[in-house]
């Protein structure tokens, strides 16, 4: 693997809020993480994120009537890497899907970009597309909710 694709990755794990990321190329494979501190402080965090809550609450009462119903009403297709999503195969075509649409099981629901290649996103459940959560052209995170499928 080139090493200035290396830095590269080194460089987006520290501008972004991503404790770790590993890429495959054929047979090399690259694992980046932060530092162990990072890992043990995430560890630690739970018994005073238990002592904390009563200063949180009302920070935590807005966000969590929004999301439950979003993720009990649908199937979630989540990005499975890092990078920029992508709705459309070229700015002048149209979207892959829209709310609405029908999709089955392996049709492609958008693109996201990273490291400057482009990767068909698939749909891994069949219905009807609810909702897209992410705007296009927009960076996503690894796990991130891109389309709710009902």
């Amino acid at each position: 693997m080139d090493i200035r694709k290396v830095k590269k990755l080194i460089e987006l794990l520290e501008t972004s809020d991503i404790a770790e990321i590993e890429i495959k190329e054929g047979e090399e494979a690259v694992r980046i993480s932060r530092a162990s501190s990072v890992t043990l402080a995430a560890a630690a965090a739970p018994a005073p994120v238990a002592a904390a809550p009563a200063p949180a609450p009302a920070a935590k009462t807005e966000p969590e009537p929004e999301e439950p119903p979003a993720i009990e009403t649908g199937n979630l297709v989540t990005s499975p890497m890092v990078g920029t999503f992508y709705r459309a195969p070229a700015p002048s075509s149209p979207p892959y899907v829209e709310v609405g649409k029908q999709v089955k099981e392996g049709d492609v629901i958008g693109i996201v970009e990273a490291m400057k290649m482009m990767n068909q996103i698939e749909s891994e459940f069949s219905g009807v597309v609810e909702a897209i959560l992410v705007e296009d052209g927009k960076p996503v995170e690894f796990g991130q909710p891109l389309v709710r499928i009902v």
